[in-house]
């Protein structure tokens, strides 16, 4: 008997994570989709994951995105306030790793 799907995991990952994310995920056995995306903070291309699976299933997939989308320090230019010049300063930003959002699905059919 297949597995269905009762549960719906929703997780904005970095598109640099996005082909290896979905490799893990594949190996867990859950169905997933892909949309692009694009942070708000820094105007980066995310990709949105729509990740099908039985409840039993969820902590599986929520290990193999934690191996599979790392978190990285990357450097914005700010300017400096008070400064007579706008000098940019670097900032340390950390981005990355994967924002998920779990929901119960109470009707999956696949037509």
């Amino acid at each position: 008997m297949e597995n269905s799907i009762h549960l719906l995991l929703i997780a904005v990952i970095q598109d640099q994570d996005l082909e290896i994310a979905t490799k893990a995920l594949q190996e867990v056995g859950a169905s997933l989709t892909y949309l692009s995306s694009a942070g708000g903070f820094l105007g980066r291309r995310n990709a949105t994951l729509l990740i099908g699976l039985p409840v039993e299933k969820e902590e599986q997939a929520l290990k193999a995105l934690q191996s599979s989308c790392r978190q990285r320090i990357e450097y914005m230019t700010l300017p400096l306030e008070g400064s007579p010049m706008p000098m940019p300063a670097p900032v340390p930003v950390t981005v990355g790793g994967a924002t998920v959002f779990a929901l119960p699905v109470e009707h999956f059919e696949q037509i």
